[in-house]
């Protein structure tokens, strides 16, 4: 079952606090000149209402402490939003969270 819509912008916001101080300190653009004296800004950014990839990366790469690729019930509460709802996400039911029930846990 996926969270209601009026529940995601809370988890993500939950998620980018667990990420922590490192977050901020992230540039979320570069800008870069153009001919003809253009600035143009290169966003690294996902679309509105996702994290941005490289947190989603950092943060499970952090919570993955023996990097084995998923997350495990204990693993997976160095991030209280996820670990709240670990079995709502854990959709096979296998006590681990894959990359990609990570990540379906964060866009759904």
């Amino acid at each position: 079952m996926c969270a209601p819509k009026t529940t995601l912008p809370l988890l993500l916001a939950a998620f980018c606090l667990a990420l922590g101080a490192g977050v901020a300190a992230q540039p979320s653009a570069t800008a870069t000149a153009q001919p003809h004296g253009a600035v143009t800004t290169a966003a690294a950014e996902s679309p509105p209402g996702k994290a941005p990839l490289r947190q989603v990366d950092a943060a499970f790469a952090r919570a993955d402490s023996n990097h084995d690729g998923k997350l495990s019930r204990s693993e997976a509460e160095r991030l209280p939003a996820i670990s709240l709802r670990f079995d709502q996400f854990d959709l096979n039911k296998d006590q681990f969270l894959s990359r990609e029930e990570f990540d379906n846990a964060l866009t759904h």
